[in-house]
């Protein structure tokens, strides 16, 4: 008797419980042994009153089956409620979002025929920290958090997977001729692991650039490795530019769990109309077969996925009317595309290249391969100044540098002012518009270091002068070298 693997699904939102029928349909049909425990989440238990969008309870299935197959949800507008893919991602430490871009030429319209990338995103720090703040009354933050373990394990996933999976080459893109500290580190542990693996080719791109080379020339690219906000940004992009975000899945990875979907939203405007293409999904479901090390049936089931897309049977989202009827024969259905799956599970492409999982064994970690963190010792730091922010209506920051340089003293002095990162005083710029928000930097001599009780007299002295402070961010210098940006002057 053949031995079923638990998963826990959600059915979720909108298009969500029907083309999750058809994926179980499929992959039950292909062979694939699923013991199927269902949680609810999305709209409905968002307004039950939880706002994070999945009742506790269901944390006992993932935690038990550790594979969560979940269709897309609905997150109502307003109300405060939270991300459901950035709480379980973060939850469970699913650290690695995975996102095939692959073009389907010429059944799929596109215009890179050749396209074939995957995007390795990190998918728990970054500006989705979701740490913001209101600051003032013109003025609102948010952190970027980059960790260097978080970092290690993204990227050298990133060169796991593309050696599993036999890929030549790695491509990371940051921001890092910007945000010096913190995409620095990210392009710095890039280097360092990617002289690890000599027989993969690896290369670094500025976002920006990167971006437009990727709208231009996806397939000068093979694993592209990003921090969050960019890889959600590009994932989407290189999954329209590949054909349609309808036809992407995504893995996200952890060390205890992993989850699967597809990219895209719950559509409630084409609910219930059996019309949802449920590809997205289906190739997520993809995913999760190899992760599980059902390679045989994932194998199957890709290619008659394929094979049917050959054939010509489409769903309204890729179906092409007039001179192009040649490419698509039939528009069917949620349903009706299941069944044509189905009936083609014994069959390959015959003009699409051919799927093939057996180069990557049958254990879940040679399919997705999970690095652990590496814990380092703590580096010598020590406290030289301290930027204090200030919530102050008078826009001449020349006033404000002669007005706050009479709190100076314990060898904390005022060395520069700026606004939104600009510096204006000493010696700014006429032209330079300020807001409410200033940083005003403090610091001491050289060689001098202080304490955290310097540091609580200064805002003393501060908050005497009647100068509203917001926000302090300490000025360490790590293993003697400054661990901060440095202004102008510096």
């Amino acid at each position: 008797m053949t031995q079923t693997i638990p998963i826990t699904v959600a059915r979720g939102d909108g298009i969500g419980p029907e083309i999750m029928d058809a994926c179980l349909f499929i992959l039950q049909e292909a062979g694939a042994a699923l013991e199927i425990e269902e949680i609810h989440v999305g709209e409905l238990v968002y307004l039950a009153g939880n706002s994070s969008g999945i009742e506790p309870g269901a944390w006992e299935s993932l935690r038990r089956t550790k594979v969560f197959y979940k269709a897309p949800i609905t997150t109502p507008q307003g109300g405060g409620y939270k991300s459901l893919n950035v709480t379980t991602r973060k939850t469970l430490g699913l650290f690695a979002n995975v996102r095939p871009s692959v073009s389907y030429y010429p059944f799929v319209e596109t215009k890179h025929p050749k396209m074939d990338l995957v995007i390795v995103r990190e998918n728990e720090e970054d500006l989705y920290a979701g740490i913001e703040h209101r600051q003032t009354d013109e003025v609102y933050q948010t952190l970027k958090l980059i960790s260097r373990p978080g970092t290690e394990k993204i990227v050298r996933f990133a060169f796991e997977y593309a050696r599993a999976n036999k890929r030549s080459k790695v491509t990371a893109f940051t921001k890092d001729n910007i945000m010096k500290l913190t995409d620095g580190l990210f392009h710095q542990v890039f280097d360092e692991i990617a002289a690890e693996y000599p027989d993969l080719e690896n290369e670094h791109w500025i976002v920006d650039i990167g971006a437009a080379k990727l709208a231009d020339t996806p397939e000068a690219f093979d694993v592209i490795v990003l921090p969050n906000l960019y890889g959600d940004v590009l994932s989407d992009v290189a999954s329209q530019i590949a054909g349609s975000v309808g036809l992407a899945g995504s893995a996200n990875i952890g060390e205890q769990a992993a989850m699967f979907e597809a990219i895209h939203g719950s559509a409630p405007r084409r609910a219930g109309q059996n019309m949802a293409n449920p590809s997205g999904l289906l190739l997520g479901g993809v995913m999760m077969l190899v992760h599980l090390g059902l390679t045989e049936t994932a194998e199957r089931v890709h290619n008659a996925w394929l094979r049917t897309l050959e054939d010509g049977v489409h769903t309204y989202d890729v179906y092409r009317r007039g001179k192009e009827t040649g490419v698509s024969k039939k528009e069917v259905g949620t349903r009706e595309f299941a069944e044509a799956v189905v009936a083609r599970l014994a069959r390959k492409p015959q003009q699409l290249k051919p799927v093939s999982y057996g180069h990557i064994g049958t254990e879940a970690s040679t399919s997705f391969p999970v690095p652990t963190a590496i814990i380092r010792p703590p580096h010598k730091k020590d406290l030289i100044g301290v930027d204090v922010f200030l919530h102050h209506h008078d826009r001449d920051p020349n006033k404000l540098g002669e007005a706050l340089s009479r709190v100076n003293g314990e060898g904390l002095n005022l060395l520069m002012i700026s606004n939104r990162g600009q510096k204006v005083w000493p010696g700014g710029a006429p032209e330079t518009f300020c807001t409410d928000h200033w940083r005003c930097r403090f610091v001491t001599g050289e060689g001098q270091q202080i304490t955290n009780n310097h540091i609580v007299r200064l805002l003393q002295r501060v908050a005497d002068a009647n100068f509203d402070f917001i926000k302090t961010e300490h000025l360490y210098n790590f293993d003697g070298e400054p661990a901060y940006s440095l202004g102008q002057g510096q």
